[in-house]
């Protein structure tokens, strides 16, 4: 009897697990659609004394597969949703020694794909929107009652309170500057609480820019609710824009709940005590003779040595990932998908997603983040290759990296001209050069401005190429007006009158100041011909010229062709130009459409061009 007592009083001191009731906090996905290409659905639930835990599911629902962690923490099961099963919610019955619980689950009906699902094209214009920084819409969310404290303008790496809202509203002036494409930053649920300084962030700080998600089927309560993003993908659907959403498979923010308690002891490459850190040495990646173990630390190590890497090569992370993507696509009515840190997750993860992706929503586009210089390795990632590995990823597109680096050595720092058509030379190692998405900004980098040479003439000049060279055109928010910034978070200001309480609106024209006026002009003016003009989008890039100063190139199609000319220098210049290769006769008269000032006529298959100081032309004729 003494011995059954204190075996009690031992029991009840360690919490006697398996006589608990379960409990349950989290069921991932919380929804999925019948008839889907992904059926069984894998079902990963979260909670507390779940050993043994048997699951039932109303009819129309079958289980399978089912599997507990040794914790008791996490729940895996195959769940498959049968043709006849009812639309709406339904529940999950989770029984185990200890009692009985039920989880809420949605059999959602599909949306309607005319008009949503659509992927980019070389005919779209991207602009990149931080959303806290871009406009706050609704003051309301500043301060969540489970979030309090966090947005103060005052702090650089704080909440400052944009939102939705605040995009749904200014999306009349994205349409009228001639935007086609939204790219927000992600909008995943981040840390409820201030992050302690680091070495990276040597100031305390908040995930106010979404990299640092701690529930991947959650929105950020500071952004709005998924209601709203899914009124914000509808809102920019009715006007002609496309949305594209920023997904990060590579990792998590470091206070996920599964970095204290992962769902399966491979879920992570180590653990926030023992793990590697990224040296950042990408090019292990392409080549044929790095060893794995050389290329582990790109693979398995935590980004800045402080997000927690996901293990793709888990197959239960592996399909959670999946899984997560496509709900994502199905539930907004999203056209792309910008994967963020794309080559620090092995390709042959990228080259199932992909494949995934494709059978469910076959004309979503998804372009990869490989920031870098080297045009072999951004195009090592590119689909439409099988590379030396025997792996093509199917990633469509990427950002062309390498020629942001020229552009902003070119424009922004005054390097010779030259340098963009050397660069453009190694076209024909991307299987899609006329997919890849160019850019002169992002959220990344300093601002055009902060360059040591850059003046709103030559960003100005930067946006003329960025406009008008092959590929698919981003926009930094705020750099069609010359915002400007050092680097992380400097480059990350509010747009003026985004705002309550803002000095000035430069959302309106009468809020721009002079240079700014100047600035979003020729962007507008550059967008408008893109739109109107086929070859500016689509046509062959013909290099003409090239010199330290110079730089002269055209867009043709078999019946139009446009000139584009740059002159880097600070006097005049004169340049003839032969044009025989382009469907142009003798005498056409050529008119510049950026200012309407400058003129030429084709002479003996030839033009004199005469380019002012720091400026850039687009001929096409009268």
């Amino acid at each position: 009897m003494k011995f059954a007592w204190l075996t009690l009083i031992w029991l009840l001191s360690v919490g006697w697990p398996y006589a608990q009731p379960p409990a349950v906090t989290k069921v991932e996905p919380p929804s999925w659609w019948r008839e889907h290409s992904i059926n069984p659905v894998r079902v990963l639930i979260r909670g507390q004394h779940l050993q043994g835990a048997a699951l039932t599911v109303p009819v129309g629902l079958s289980i399978a597969g089912t599997t507990v962690n040794p914790q008791g923490t996490y729940i895996f099961a195959d769940m498959t949703i049968h043709r006849d099963t009812p639309i709406g919610p339904t529940s999950l019955r989770i029984a185990t020694a200890g009692g009985e619980t039920s989880a809420l689950f949605e059999i959602l009906p599909p949306l309607a794909r005319a008009g949503r699902f659509q992927g980019l094209t070389e005919d779209d214009a991207i602009y990149l929107i931080m959303v806290d920084r871009f406009a706050d819409g609704d003051p309301r969310n500043d301060n969540p009652e489970i979030s309090p404290g966090l947005c103060d303008r005052a702090k650089p790496r704080y909440y400052h309170g944009g939102d939705f809202q605040g995009i749904i509203d200014h999306l009349p002036y994205l349409k009228d500057l001639g935007i086609t494409a939204i790219w927000l930053t992600p909008i995943y649920d981040n840390v409820n609480h201030v992050n302690p300084p680091t070495r990276y962030d040597s100031v305390a700080g908040v995930d106010y820019h979404g990299y640092g998600a701690v529930d991947y089927y959650a929105v950020e309560e500071h952004f709005g609710t998924l209601t709203k993003y899914r009124e914000l993908v509808d809102a920019a659907h009715r006007i002609g824009i496309k949305v594209i959403q920023d997904q990060v498979a590579n990792h998590t923010g470091p206070f996920h709940p599964w970095v204290e308690d992962s769902p399966t002891p491979t879920w992570f490459h180590g653990t926030k005590a023992h793990h590697l850190n990224n040296n950042w040495q990408t090019w292990t990646l392409m080549d044929p003779y790095a060893s794995a173990a050389l290329r582990r630390p790109v693979l398995e190590g935590w980004f800045i040595n402080i997000l927690p890497d996901l293990n793709q090569e888990d197959s239960e992370v592996a399909r959670y990932l999946i899984q997560n993507s496509l709900w994502w696509v199905g539930i907004s009515g999203e056209d792309a998908i910008r994967q963020d840190t794309l080559p620090y997750v092995p390709r042959r993860f990228w080259r199932d997603w992909t494949a995934a992706l494709a059978r469910e929503f076959p004309n979503v586009t998804v372009i990869g983040e490989v920031l870098n210089k080297s045009v072999p390795l951004v195009s090592f990632f590119q689909k439409g290759r099988t590379q030396h590995d025997g792996i093509d990823t199917g990633i469509h597109t990427v950002f062309d990296y390498p020629l942001f680096f020229a552009m902003r050595r070119v424009f922004g720092q005054g390097k010779p001209m030259t340098e963009l058509p050397e660069l453009l030379a190694m076209d024909y190692l991307y299987p899609s050069p006329h997919r890849l998405v160019t850019l002169i900004g992002s959220h990344d980098v300093k601002r055009f401005l902060n360059e040591e040479q850059a003046s709103p003439v030559r960003l100005r000049m930067a946006f003329t190429a960025l406009l008008t060279l092959r590929g698919i055109p981003q926009l930094y928010y705020g750099d069609e007006i010359g915002l400007r910034g050092e680097r992380d978070p400097d480059n990350r200001r509010d747009f003026p009158g985004g705002f309550p309480g803002d000095r000035r609106n430069a959302f309106t024209k009468v809020g721009l100041l002079p240079d700014e006026q100047i600035v979003y002009g020729q962007v507008k003016t550059l967008l408008g011909l893109r739109r109107e003009i086929p070859a500016l989008r689509r046509g062959a890039l013909v290099t003409l010229a090239a010199g330290d100063h110079s730089l002269v190139y055209a867009r043709t199609t078999p019946t139009q062709a446009v000139l584009i000319a740059f002159n880097n220098a600070a006097q005049p210049l004169t340049l003839e130009v032969d044009v025989q290769a382009l469907p142009w006769q003798n005498s056409a008269k050529l008119v510049d459409r950026l200012a309407d000032q400058l003129r030429t006529v084709v002479t003996n298959g030839k033009v004199t061009l005469r380019i002012p100081a720091f400026s850039s032309a687009v001929f096409a004729p009268e």
